[in-house]
């Protein structure tokens, strides 16, 4: 569902490099970094990053598929403060979408591989719904409780940015392989309710049901059935996002505002292209906030 995959140049933010920001990071008090990817336990030196950011106590929070969960079982309990992992469904929807003979059965071992060294390591699940799991929400919720997982969250597939590597949006092709038809909306739609009336008040699923409501929004905008409606979000006020070529951006989904390579973090984060792309935006009529799936309202 992203096209980070095609990317063959391994480059990655190396542990020199995040020192010489280690100040910055300080002076804006950051409270939480996330380890996002592709695969970040594929990162040559990530436990060092996870060192020097939390000995300024700093939150560390890993993004991962799960496939690498056992190999690194102890450096993770040890070095890091939560896990989330990539939940697709039910076991042999989760191999069909990862395209991993096995990939349910890595997952569920590296799971236990944790909480073996660590019953109260807090690991949760995120599922990003698109049309191989679109009917299985319900079922993958209980999957996620019975892996011993903290919490899920959902989140519909995005189909129209240029984020996540991808140097245009896609095709009209290549969204329909992961859209949803007005059927299948309509399913998706019973299987969120169902979800959330398993589960209302428990705290193990994310989204209330407004939240989860705007997954099959999402689906019906991309059908032409509805209007896109932008989420409450104050991410670009709030948090950032480097990327392994140091460039800078206000979120995953808008053009970067400044890079690492030519400038200190805070000169990245207020330099002049950041501080009139903050002033201009309007997150509630902005065409990129508005298709937005994944937002952030820091409270």
């Amino acid at each position: 569902m992203c096209d980070i995959w095609k990317d063959t140049s391994q480059s990655e933010l190396a542990a020199d490099e995040l020192a010489r920001h280690l100040a910055d990071i300080e002076a804006l008090s950051v409270k939480w970094v996330v380890f996002s990817g592709g695969e970040p336990l594929m990162h040559s030196d990530l436990f060092r990053l996870s060192d020097m950011l939390r000995s300024k106590h700093i939150r560390v929070t890993l993004l991962s598929t799960g496939l690498l969960l056992k190999r690194y079982a102890e450096q993770i309990a040890a070095g890091i403060d939560d896990v989330i992992v990539s939940l697709d469904g039910p076991p042999h929807i989760h191999d069909q979408i990862r395209r991993v003979p096995g990939a349910f059965s890595q997952l569920q071992d590296g799971i236990r591989a944790i909480h073996d060294l660590n019953p109260n390591f807090p690991i949760s699940a995120r599922c990003t719904i698109q049309r191989l799991n679109y009917s299985t929400p319900s079922e993958t919720a209980e999957v996620a409780k019975r892996l011993g997982l903290r919490s899920i969250s959902f989140l519909a597939a995005d189909l129209t940015s240029e984020a996540f590597n991808r140097f245009r949006p896609w095709e009209v092709y290549r969204q329909a392989q992961v859209a949803l038809t007005l059927e299948e909306v309509v399913t998706l739609e019973r299987e969120l309710e169902l979800v959330s009336s398993n589960w209302e008040g428990t705290g193990f699923v994310a989204e209330n049901a407004e939240k989860l409501r705007r997954i099959p929004h999402h689906f019906r905008v991309q059908l032409g059935l509805c209007r896109p409606q932008a989420p409450q979000c104050n991410a670009p006020w709030v948090s950032a996002v480097v990327e392994a070529d140091g460039a800078v951006r206000p979120c995953f989904f808008h053009r970067p505002i400044g890079s690492l390579k030519s400038h200190t973090l805070l000169q990245a984060l207020n330099g002049i292209e950041a501080q009139e792309f903050r002033a201009s935006l309007d997150v509630a009529t902005n065409p990129v906030c508005s298709r937005c799936v994944c937002s952030l309202n820091w409270k």
